[in-house]
């Protein structure tokens, strides 16, 4: 697509913005405070980003019972590698280029933390057993935080993310079920999709319980 408004420089960027005020450059920390820690493990939510060698980015929700995310100390948070779809995008590209960065969300609350830094896959058997989960995860990915900071609420107050009204607004919307049967994935109608969808997610979540 050509855009023949593409800008291309940082200078020509900063042009189109105001610069940010004083508290939010300075609330960037380099590990967590005590009202951090406790959200972070309160965290339901996650939007986990990553890349693999190329370059390549990639984004993925993780979510589980608080418990799920660890708070191992100051500089280090652990995720509980619950089951999933077995493409294990995340997991890859950890292992290929040991970066990150997470979006943490507590349901109800519109601000959210966010964690910038390094990560492995571990399968320590210490650490996947601290874990207060009903099953042992297979696996943990460890990050150790570099940069973290609270993200304001504009983006979830403008969404009405925890509106009831906006749910009942967009309750038509077309399900993963509707979107897989218009892509043709398989012969077989949305109905049918969306009923072995709700059988997977039930065999795999009990199969964590």
């Amino acid at each position: 697509m050509h855009d023949s408004h593409r800008i291309r420089t940082l200078d020509e960027l900063r042009q189109h913005y105001r610069q940010p005020s004083q508290l939010v450059v300075d609330k960037e920390r380099p590990a967590l405070d005590e009202a951090s820690r406790e959200f972070v493990g309160r965290c339901r939510f996650a939007v986990v980003g990553t890349m693999d060698g190329a370059g390549n980015a990639d984004v993925s929700p993780r979510g589980g019972p608080s418990g799920w995310v660890r708070v191992l100390d100051d500089q280090h948070v652990a995720l509980a590698d619950l089951s999933g779809n077995n493409r294990l995008d995340t997991l890859t590209n950890v292992v290929e280029t040991g970066r990150i960065a997470l979006v943490l969300v507590v349901p109800g609350q519109s601000e959210t933390v966010r964690i910038n830094g390094s990560a492995w896959v571990s399968v320590d058997p210490e650490l996947l057993a601290g874990f207060t989960l009903p099953k042992t995860p297979k696996a943990a990915v460890v990050v150790a935080i570099e940069t973290t900071f609270v993200h304001c609420a504009k983006a979830f107050l403008r969404s009405g993310m925890w509106d009831p009204e906006v749910w009942a607004e967009l309750a038509d919307t077309p399900d993963g079920a509707a979107i897989l049967a218009c892509q043709q994935v398989a012969p077989i109608s949305a109905e049918q999709v969306r009923s072995l969808l709700a059988e997977g997610y039930e065999a795999d979540l009990a199969a964590e319980r």
